[in-house]
């Protein structure tokens, strides 16, 4: 996987997972507001729109539009990821964290999917807001406080 290389599509909308190292912890939604103030400030320095997001306790999924002309993703998420690090206890770090400076928070790498088609998208933004159901942490899309379900409600665009 080292010699993976990203695709670089201006303005495309990508479907991401993003997930902490140590899988079972619930430090997303305990430290939600850090995460949001996290995304907030990437946002006013790299804009880029939110089609979905859900934040679970160890992992989040989101799908992004990025404006025309830029293909930047990765940028946004390291400055994602070490915004909401900052202040927190390192987790356990091995030579190579120290090497990089990670605090060993979250897992080196995320997946992305560049969305393909109408169809596709409706599908990535339906899984993200159907994700904390299947996982068992909540019995509707609505009753988890971490997505931008109750947006799509207000608007009108959740069935």
């Amino acid at each position: 996987m080292p010699d993976y290389i990203r695709p670089r599509i201006p303005g495309a909308t990508i479907f991401f997972t993003v997930a902490l190292r140590e899988r079972g912890s619930e430090m997303l939604v305990h430290e939600i507001a850090r995460l949001r103030d996290a995304v907030r400030r990437t946002r006013s320095e790299r804009p880029f729109r939110i089609d979905a997001w859900v934040v679970l306790p160890d992992h989040l999924h989101a799908v992004w539009t990025l404006p025309e002309g830029d293909a930047d993703f990765a940028t946004r998420w390291r400055l994602i990821k070490a915004r909401f690090s900052r202040g927190l206890p390192a987790g356990p770090r091995r030579p190579s964290d120290v090497a990089r400076g990670e605090r060993a928070i979250w897992q080196r790498r995320f997946w992305e999917h560049h969305v393909r088609g109408e169809a596709e998208y409706r599908a990535f933004v339906r899984y993200c807001h159907l994700n904390p159901v299947r996982h068992g942490l909540a019995e509707t899309p609505e009753a988890w406080p971490f997505s931008t379900v109750h947006r799509e409600i207000r608007a009108g665009r959740w069935p």
